[in-house]
Parts: C-alpha cells; sequence; structure tokens
C-alpha cells in the first residue's frame, strides 16, 4: 500500500457523488477512479471530483486499495464478489443485499478471504446517536418513527429495506440480545413495494421496540425515544437535540419530580464520519463499527418485518 490509500467508488449515483467527493478531499487517500454502468455519469462525477472514470469495475482492479460501492441493492454481491474474493476492503451501502441468501455469500467472502467489510448504516455516525448511545443502560420500550415524502431514489427496494432498517440497525446495537417475536403490518402506496410500515420488536430479554417508517408521508419526521428506569430519552434527527426527563428527589417531598433536560448536540457530517471510519480501520488493521454480520443481522430482522407485512 502506498502512503495514499487508493480508493474508488463503484457507482456514482445519487449518494456514490458524495463518497467520491468526500474522498477526494481526504488528504491521505487518493480517488482512483469512479466505476458507472452509464459513461456521462461516470464521467461528470470524475471530472468534478478530479479523477479517472471506468465503466466496467474489471478497470480499476489491481488499480485500487479500497472500494466504496454504491450500487442498487440487488446488484451488491455481484459488484463486491470481485474485491472481496481478491481481500480488498470494501465498502457497501446499505442495505448488505437484497436477500438473506446474497448477504450471507457476501459475508462469506469476506471472512474467507480476510477482507474488512464495512456496512454503510449511515446513522451509526450521526452525532446524536451516538450521544444517545452513551447515556442508555437498560432499555425497557424504544419508539422510532422516520418518516418522509416520496422519491424516485431506492424504489428498488421497500420502505423496511431503505428507511426502517436505519433504525433497527440502531435499536440492535442499544438492546442487544435476541428477538423473540416479530409482527408487522404494511401497506404499498406508490410502488409495488411496501411504501409504509409499522413493525413491534420484542426481545428475549422483555424489551419492546415499535418502529414506523415511511416514504410517503407529508411532514419529514425523524425521531427515537427510549424509556429505561430513571429515565426518558427523545432524540429528534433532524433537530440533533436530546430530550431527557428523569425523577430527582427533595428533601422533604412526597413523592420524586420530574426534571427536564434539553441536549443540544455539535452537528457533523455522519457520511464524512463513516468513510474516515472505514480508512481508518483499513490503516490500522481493525474491525469497523458495523461489519458484515452486523449489516446482515439487521438484514434479517428487515426481511422478516417485510415477511410479516404480508408482501
Amino acid at each position: 500500500m502506498s502512503d495514499k490509500l487508493r480508493v474508488a467508488v463503484i457507482g456514482v449515483g445519487y449518494l456514490g457523488r458524495f463518497h467520491a467527493l468526500i474522498y477526494s478531499r481526504m488528504p491521505d487517500v487518493e480517488l482512483a477512479g469512479v466505476v458507472d454502468v452509464d459513461p456521462a455519469r461516470a464521467a461528470a462525477v470524475a471530472a468534478e471530483a478530479g479523477c479517472a472514470a471506468y465503466a466496467r469495475i474489471e478497470e480499476v482492479i489491481g488499480r485500487v486499495d479500497a472500494v466504496s460501492i454504491v450500487v442498487p441493492t440487488t446488484a451488491h454481491l455481484e459488484a463486491a464478489a470481485p474485491f472481496l474474493s481478491r481481500g480488498i476492503p470494501v465498502l457497501l451501502e446499505k442495505p448488505i443485499a437484497a436477500s438473506l441468501a446474497d448477504g450471507i455469500e457476501i459475508v462469506r467472502l469476506a471472512r474467507e478471504h480476510h477482507a474488512i467489510l464495512q456496512i454503510g448504516h449511515v446513522e451509526r455516525f450521526n452525532a446524536g446517536v451516538m450521544a444517545l448511545a452513551q447515556r442508555i443502560h437498560a432499555p425497557v420500550y424504544i419508539e422510532a418513527q422516520r418518516m418522509g415524502g416520496f422519491t424516485e431514489r431506492a424504489t428498488d427496494v421497500d420502505v423496511v429495506s431503505d428507511l426502517m432498517i436505519h433504525d433497527i440497525d440502531i435499536i440492535l446495537s442499544l438492546v442487544g440480545g435476541r428477538i423473540a417475536n416479530i409482527s408487522a403490518v404494511g401497506a404499498s402506496v406508490l410502488t409495488d413495494h411496501v411504501d409504509i410500515a409499522s413493525a413491534r420488536l420484542e426481545f428475549d430479554q422483555g424489551t419492546v421496540a415499535n418502529v414506523v417508517a415511511s416514504r410517503v408521508s407529508e411532514k419529514t419526521t425523524r425521531r427515537i425515544r427510549v424509556f429505561q428506569p430513571g429515565s426518558y430519552l427523545s432524540l429528534d434527527f433532524i433537530a440533533q437535540t436530546i430530550d431527557i426527563a428523569a425523577p430527582r428527589t427533595t428533601a422533604g417531598a412526597t413523592r420524586p419530580e420530574i426534571t427536564r433536560e434539553r441536549i443540544s448536540v455539535e452537528p457533523v457530517k455522519p457520511l464524512d464520519l463513516e468513510l474516515a471510519e472505514f480508512v481508518r480501520c483499513i490503516r490500522e488493521g481493525c474491525p469497523p463499527l458495523v461489519d458484515g454480520q452486523t449489516g446482515l443481522n439487521a438484514l434479517e430482522v428487515a426481511l422478516e418485518v417485510r415477511a410479516r407485512t404480508g408482501h
């Protein structure tokens, strides 16, 4: 490996373009190229990011130390396999795959060839989520809402795999343990897939989480609420604030009073942090925060939620 890490971005649509631009600004990274099946798109992003443009994955093998893969979910295994099978580190956008079988194969390839595999659950690098996680110790009940208007992006997958999976991954990281039962409802509104869904996750230690996701709502809502012994916490992803309510006992009082506090979290750019984490893990040879198995766990739950909706 040279002094600079040579990274290519595979797929430079809406999100892949941001990957390319972020890498191009990293002092210890050389953006070795971008790959896209649309030559005009590849050329436009390459010109903007100051790198070479390619039409096929095979053209960058041998020229890179690592890749970000930001192609449609159904093509994840096909795009990732040539790199993982050569031990080349891969940052693969979420969800890890469209099917459990593909996800299992992706994880197997990474393990067999000792390749670093990071899954792009970018909300784990949200400053509010990181601050919330530091304050969670024994969640009893969690409520998550992720709702917004319709866009043409990511319509190759349902709202569970597109949006809800973010909160599924966050909840799994906060709770730990195994899920004992899942129930869910959902409906297709504008696409052939589920566009709005609600799920109830019951963990074996008793924690319950209710999760709602919609991509056909008038207003944008991103919020997670956590109830645990001694406190209630509510994170607003958009405002980057955490509201905390907790009992406080005062001398002579017959019962505790409820104290309230609002914490404003210093905003950060989650995608910048996510890509920096990927580079750091390659440099230091350490496992990423969201590795392949973690992404696979989230996918398994998401697929079960989708199945319970009847779609």
